[in-house]
Parts: C-alpha cells; structure tokens; sequence
C-alpha cells in the first residue's frame, strides 16, 4: 500500500496526538469527571477559536484552485460558525464576556497569518488538524463514553463523533494529499510544518483549559463582563 502525504503527517505527529489523549482535560471529558468550569472556560475559547479558524476556512476556499474545494471550504466555513457555535451557545451565556486566552490568539494568529502569507497548500494543511484530531478524539471518547444521552458532555462528543464530521475530515484529507502531490519539495515542508505547528497548538489549547490559562499582568483587556457561572 502506498503511503500517502497525510500517512506522513500522522505518523510525524504520534508523540502529539498521545500527549493530547493523557491529558486530564481530555480523559476527564471522555469519564464525564471533567470539572464542568474547566468545561465552559473551553467552549467559550473555543467559540473565539472557531471565529477567526472560520475565517482562515474561508480564506482556503478563496484561495482553492478546484469549485468542489471551494464548496467544501466555505460550506466549513459556514459549520464553524453557525452549527459548531449551537453547542456554545447552549453553555456559555455570553462568549463575549471572555477575553481570548493567550494560546487561542497564538493558535488563530497562527492560522491567519499562514492564510495573509502562505500558499493554498500550506493552509489547507493548517487548518487539517482542527479536523482530524477532533474526528480521532471524538471516535475515542465515544468508545469510552457509553450512552452519550446519560454522558455530561455528551453533546460535545457527539458532534465531532458522527459521520458527517468524518466525513468532512477524509474530504479535507484528500485535499491536503492531492496538494502535496502537486506540490515541489520547499512547498511539502511547508505543508508539514504547518500542520505540525497546527496540531501542536491543538494540544496546547486543551492543556491551556485544564489550567485555566489567562493573561499575565493584566496584558488582554478584561472582558465586558463577569462570565457566567
């Protein structure tokens, strides 16, 4: 079998991906122990992250050089924002009362500046473990899960658990493996290193939820208001 340019990337990214499956955030979230604050302070971050990660989708499809990438993307585009954010908006009463932490500016910084600087598929490859990781981590929490509908948090994993997000995740991956195909070597490292920096910044976002993460010495203007508990 023929080892394609995302084999290469997954088997790149293993030490990650195992990191992200032992972290606290995530086995308490899959054993319904996780601390329900832990929980909300992660979907209003979230809800920040899918924002600006909509836009960087939306950037794909501009800048995607075949109409089905360009529907694939911007239909994304429109399920971050809309379907995605139901599942916020369900948990936080006010997103907007939080400010975004360090590690979500850095993460969609990240995202957007790849999508202002960089190539198609450089960025299709950037915005790929957004995807994937949260198919892998949905497939594995729902094993561990049981019946989602007594689960505390089993809307969330129902969301990145079901076909259709799979679904969406394969068609992101043939995307990303045909660009490389195409792509000359300097074009494929970048490629890489993107979705390298992406998928660590994956990890980084869940551990910054475990703690809590804010800014230091009052860095980030402070939110509106008070978040609700």
């Amino acid at each position: 079998m023929t080892t394609t340019f995302c084999d290469e990337l997954w088997s790149a990214t293993a030490d990650i991906r195992t990191a992200i499956d032992r972290l606290p955030f995530v086995t308490g979230l899959g054993d319904g122990t996780l601390d329900r604050d832990k929980f909300v302070y992660y979907l209003a971050q979230d809800a920040h992250y899918l924002r600006d990660y909509a836009r960087a989708l939306a950037s794909a499809a501009a800048k995607a050089d075949r109409p089905e990438d360009i529907a694939f993307f911007a239909k994304s585009a429109h399920d971050a924002v809309v379907v995605e954010s139901s599942l916020h908006e369900t948990n936080v009463v006010d997103v907007d009362a939080w400010t975004p932490s360090p590690t979500c500016t850095g993460y969609t910084s990240y995202l957007l500046s790849v999508a202002h600087t960089q190539g198609y598929a450089e960025l299709a490859a950037a915005v790929l473990p957004c995807f994937w990781i949260y198919a892998e981590v949905g497939r594995t929490l729902l094993a561990q899960a049981g019946d989602l509908a007594a689960h505390p948090y089993g809307d969330w994993i129902g969301t990145y658990a079901d076909e259709e997000f799979e679904a969406a995740t394969e068609h992101a991956r043939q995307i990303v493996n045909r660009l490389a195909a195409q792509a000359d070597p300097a074009t494929r490292e970048r490629m890489r290193a993107a979705y390298i920096t992406a998928s660590t910044y994956e990890w980084m976002f869940w551990d910054a939820a475990w703690r809590t993460e804010s800014w230091p010495f009052d860095a980030a203007p402070a939110p509106v208001s008070e978040p609700a508990k």
